[in-house]
Order: structure tokens, then sequence, then C-alpha cells
């Protein structure tokens, strides 16, 4: 993934809330993928609260999400949120982790 996503993307979610908002919805929708083949309620419940959280978000935020601007931001906000809980993890150094 080119740098220049991963920067525009940290600008638009600087507010505390915007990113912990992303941090329950991001992993709620990559979560309801594959429990689409098991429970398709459960899975379609997940996926839509996952869009809530990160609406909600960037409505505090004050901003429009990325991805109305190019869809690839929908493949840089797991990116990001991986390489945030790797760093809180110590699997990451958090100054490899800003890059």
């Amino acid at each position: 993934m080119p740098a220049s996503f991963v920067e525009n993307y940290k600008v638009s979610h600087r507010h505390p809330l915007n990113r912990l908002s992303h941090s329950t919805g991001i992993p709620l929708i990559l979560i309801s993928l594959p429990l689409f083949f098991f429970n398709w309620r459960w899975a379609l419940g997940c996926f839509a609260a996952g869009w809530v959280f990160q609406f909600i978000g960037h409505a505090i935020e004050g901003n429009r999400p990325a991805f109305f601007g190019n869809p690839l931001y929908l493949l840089v906000g797991p990116l990001w949120l991986l390489r945030y809980a790797a760093a809180a993890l110590g699997f990451l150094s958090a100054e490899r982790r800003n890059k």
C-alpha cells in the first residue's frame, strides 16, 4: 500500500473517539464476512453495526470516509488497525507503526 494512502488515512483519523469507533467497527465488519457462511443474521448485524461505528466516528471527526474518494481505502483501514494492534502488543515498534 503506498505510503500516501496510509498518511492520508492517519490525517483523517486523529480524533480519539474516531479511532475508537474504527477500532470497534473494522473488526465487526471483518468478522461479519466469513460469518455469512454460518449465520447470515448475525453476520448482517455485525456488518451493519460495524458501519454504524465507522460513520459515527467520521461524524465526530467532521469528515467523510476516505473510501468515498477512493475505494482502496477499504483496505487501508484494516491495515492501519492491524499495525496499531501489533504495536500495542509489542510486535511492532510504535516508531515503525507511524511510518
